[in-house]
C-alpha cells in the first residue's frame, strides 16, 4: 500500500501559501502572522492568522503535521494492529468584518495508521468546505455550491449530492433547531472502494482543496463594500454566537483536537473574535434576519431547479 503523506503534506503546504495571499490581496491591509509549533510526541504545525484587516477581522489558516502513538480515543475503532498514526491537513476560518460577508471554514486532511513494523494497515481522507452568511444572498449560496459541485464531479456525478446533505446534517446547532449556515460539503474516513481507487480519492481531495479560493474570494469581492448597519452588526455577533456553541458542543475536530492533548491555541483559532448573547433574541417577523433563519431551519437544495425561488 503507497501511502499519501508526502504528496499530501506537500498539498497542503502549498495550499496554505495560496490561500494566504489570495486573502492577504482581497484585504488589502493586514498580513498573515506565522506562528510555527511542535507536537509534543511527534510533528507540529503552522498556524497562520490574520487580525484587523479592512475586510477580515480575523481569519485563521492552519496546517499540521503530526504522528505518535495511537491516540486512546481512536484505538476502538482502530484495526487490531494498529500501533501509530499520521495525520496531515490544512484547517481554515475567516470572520469578516463586515455582516455582509460570510464566515467560511474549510479543512483537508489525510490521516494514516501503521502496524508495529511501520507498515501502513488504513488510510482516509476527509475534509469540506461551508458558508456561514448573516444576511442571505441566494446568488453567492448557488454559486459556493455550484463550485463545490463541480469539484465533486471530478469523482463522479452523485459525488455532490450525498456530501452535501451529509454537510446538513453535520453542521447542525440540534440544541438550537438549526443550521449553523447554508451548507456545502462533507466527506469524512473516505478510503478507496469498490467505485473509486485510492488515486481517485486523492486527486478529489485536492480539487476540493483548490475550490476553495474560487468559492470565496469572489463572493468577498462582491459584498465587501456594501454599507451596514450598527444593528446588523449587532446581529452578526449574535450570529457568530450561534458559530462558537457549534464549534464547542459538536464540532469532531474541536473535541478530538482537545482530547488528545491538541495545541490548544491552534484547535480555538476558528473562534471570531468579538461575540454576543442576547437573552430570548428573535429576528422581526418578515426581516431580513428573520428569512436567514427560515433557511437555517429547513436547509435548500441550492442547486435543485426552482430551489432559490422557494428558498
Amino acid at each position: 500500500m503507497q501511502p499519501y503523506r508526502e504528496e499530501f503534506k506537500n498539498f497542503i503546504h502549498g495550499l496554505q501559501d495560496q490561500i494566504c495571499a489570495a486573502l492577504e490581496q482581497e484585504d488589502g491591509k493586514a498580513f498573515f502572522v506565522e506562528d510555527t509549533w511542535e507536537r509534543p510526541g511527534g510533528g507540529g504545525g503552522k498556524t497562520r492568522v490574520l487580525r484587523g484587516g479592512n475586510v477580515f477581522e480575523k481569519a485563521g489558516v492552519n496546517a499540521s503535521v503530526v504522528y505518535g502513538d495511537m491516540p486512546e480515543i481512536l484505538a476502538a475503532e482502530a484495526p487490531k494492529d494498529a500501533h501509530r498514526f499520521f495525520a496531515c491537513g490544512i484547517s481554515l476560518v475567516i470572520h469578516p468584518e463586515s455582516p455582509m460577508v460570510p464566515t467560511t471554514h474549510a479543512n483537508y486532511r489525510y490521516f494514516e495508521i501503521q502496524n508495529e513494523a511501520g507498515e501502513v494497515v488504513d488510510f482516509w481522507f476527509g475534509g469540506g468546505a461551508d458558508l456561514t452568511p448573516y444576511y442571505l444572498v441566494e446568488e453567492d449560496a448557488v454559486f459556493f455550491h455550484q463550485v463545490h459541485k463541480d469539484a465533486c464531479d471530478t469523482l463522479s456525478p452523485s459525488t455532490y449530492e450525498w456530501m452535501k446533505e451529509e454537510c446538513d446534517r453535520y453542521f447542525f446547532n440540534s440544541h438550537r433547531g438549526e443550521g449553523r449556515g447554508i451548507g456545502g460539503i462533507i466527506f469524512d474516513h473516505f478510503r478507496p472502494n469498490e467505485l473509486y481507487s485510492r488515486e481517485d480519492i486523492f486527486r478529489f481531495a485536492q480539487a476540493a482543496g483548490q475550490a476553495f479560493i474560487k468559492a470565496y474570494i469572489p463572493i468577498v469581492h462582491k459584498n465587501k463594500e456594501l454599507p451596514y448597519t450598527p444593528e446588523q452588526k449587532e446581529w452578526q455577533e449574535i450570529r457568530r454566537g450561534r458559530y462558537v456553541e457549534f464549534n464547542l458542543i459538536h464540532d469532531r475536530g474541536t473535541l478530538f483536537g482537545l482530547k488528545t492533548n491538541g495545541r490548544t491555541e491552534s484547535i480555538l483559532m476558528s473562534l471570531p473574535a468579538v461575540v454576543r448573547w442576547e437573552y430570548q433574541h428573535h429576528p422581526e417577523p418578515g426581516s431580513a434576519e428573520e428569512k436567514l433563519v427560515n433557511v437555517l431551519m429547513n436547509p435548500v437544495n441550492w442547486l435543485e431547479k426552482n430551489a432559490v425561488s422557494n428558498a
